[in-house]
């Protein structure tokens, strides 16, 4: 949680403002001391699982993320502390999953089923806060697939739970929209991408193959918390967002990642933060080391 790939994550999700990304980062460390989400274990969480209201894909995105799947309109009885922590068991488990250099997932949020009695406000609003401030710059894209016409008053009501940077992240798709149903091809391989996304796989999610799959992560999130090691996803050189690199001048970004961001506005405003913010002294890091 300390090492510099995560602190860059805590200041990006505070605009490069270091004393707000430090007090974020220790509520995150005394929360993960509290409620130890490292040592949360399939056997603790497994009832909650059986439906398949939330699981890991057992495939990538074309970009090698994560993706969590989530189905909103599947009842769940538990309580929201409960579902919270199976929550936080398939965020671990699937950070525990990303590549080297690749530090986010996707979620993937089917709608089938789903009406006004599938809210929950608390629960919306325990998801985002968790999500933001435990696990900032986790998120690199939320789907939401098929949503319903009256979907979008309950929006209305989620999105001043949400930071700016979290909702910028969500798209929405429509199966019977070609432009929208685009991203889905962009992004993964349709052959493996399941049927109720618009892709071409017919296996649906089977409860005694995934608990298998999770056994097997228990083993690597117990030989990883005895290694002490850092995680996959920060055994990189120090970069930023998309292939934005720290330098004496603020931040510089290559021509291969400038295509990624939404516009040029974008870049404008994150230099713009940084160079606000941070005042670089190239010596920080041999300090810091």
């Amino acid at each position: 949680m300390c090492s510099d790939a995560s602190i860059q994550r805590f200041l990006r999700a505070r605009n490069w403002h270091t004393k707000r990304s430090a007090k974020m980062l220790k509520e995150a460390l005394i929360w993960r001391l509290e409620n130890k989400p490292n040592m949360i274990r399939w056997d603790d969480i497994a009832q909650q699982a059986e439906p398949g209201k939330v699981y890991k894909a057992n495939y990538f995105d074309k970009y090698g993320r994560t993706v969590l799947v989530m189905k909103p309109g599947i009842p769940n009885p538990y309580s929201v502390e409960m579902q919270m922590r199976y929550l936080v068991y398939c965020m671990e488990n699937s950070i525990l999953d990303l590549k080297s250099g690749q530090e986010q997932m996707v979620w993937l949020i089917d709608f089938e089923g789903w009406n006004m009695s599938s809210i929950s406000v608390k629960v919306t609003r325990e998801t985002a806060r968790i999500l933001q401030d435990c696990y900032p710059e986790r998120l690199g894209l939320a789907i939401l697939y098929n949503p319903p016409k009256v979907f979008e008053s309950f929006w209305i009501l989620v999105k001043p739970f949400l930071e700016k940077r979290t909702y910028k992240k969500v798209k929405f798709v429509y199966p019977n929209d070609v432009d929208t149903q685009k991203v889905m091809e962009d992004l993964f391989d349709m052959d493996k991408l399941e049927s109720c996304f618009g892709g071409k796989c017919t296996q649906g999610f089977d409860y005694v193959t995934y608990s298998n799959r999770m056994r097997e992560g228990d083993k690597v999130m117990t030989d990883f918390v005895i290694s002490g090691a850092p995680l996959p996803s920060d055994q990189y050189l120090t970069t930023l967002d998309n292939g934005f690199e720290l330098s004496e001048d603020g931040i510089s970004s290559t021509d291969e990642t400038t295509s990624n961001l939404e516009s040029s506005d974008e870049t404008e405003d994150l230099q713009m933060n940084y160079n606000d913010e941070i005042k670089v002294d190239p010596n920080a890091s041999k300090q810091s080391q």
